[in-house]
Order: C-alpha cells, then structure tokens, then sequence
C-alpha cells in the first residue's frame, strides 16, 4: 500500500519566559503565545479502513499533553524550563512517538512567522 501523510491541528495559549537570553533581551520578561501545533504522521495507508491512522486517535493521544501546557506557565512544566519553540518540539515529540511510532514530523508554531519544524534525530 502506498504510505501517505497525514496531520492534525491543536491551539492552546500559554505564558513563557525564555531564562537563558540577556536580561534586557524581550522574551527575558513573562509572555504569551497562542501555540498552533502540527503533529505529522506517516504509514502505508490501511486498506481495509482506508485511513493512515484515525485522526480521532491521534487527538485521543495528543489533546492529554496540549491540555497540560494550556492555560499554563511553560517555565513550570518539567523539560520545559527553557521553554523555546524548539524545545517545545522536542518535548512533544518525546512523549508523542512511543505512542504511535509513525510520528513524522512536530511543527510548532509561536505565531504565523516564528516556525520550528522537527522531524526526528
């Protein structure tokens, strides 16, 4: 069967400051972003249900980790204590792909200009 790819949307809004910049740097102080996330998956497509994966299963296994960033201090979430937009991949991906293993690509997206892609090691 021919492998495809497919991908879901999730938002969620938290605060960050990023510890590690110069204290005169912007992103030295408390902010916000409303966070869109990219989770990219790809599989041979199932011939018997037509599908990659069902995407009501890949919310099922990623809304419980957008649920613990929502609303929430990212600085205070453990291997977020450097909570750039890359590190925020990494840690996404990190919890996403023992789940499903077909995980290909987390895009995370700080605002429509500021993008990080990771596709794996």
């Amino acid at each position: 069967m021919p492998k495809m790819r497919i991908s879901k949307e999730f938002k969620f809004d938290s605060a960050h400051w990023l510890p590690h910049v110069e204290p005169d740097h912007k992103c030295a102080r408390m902010h916000g972003h409303t966070y869109i996330v990219e989770i990219h998956i790809e599989d041979e497509l199932d011939p018997k249900f037509g599908w990659v994966l069902d995407f009501n299963d890949l919310r099922q296994h990623v809304e419980p980790l957008i649920n613990q960033l929502d609303h929430r201090v990212l600085n205070e979430i453990p291997g977020l204590e450097n909570p750039t937009a890359e590190y925020l991949a990494l840690w996404l991906w990190n919890k996403i792909k023992p789940t499903i293993p077909a995980l290909a690509q987390v895009i995370v997206k700080e605002n429509p200009s500021n993008v990080c892609i990771y596709s794996g090691e």
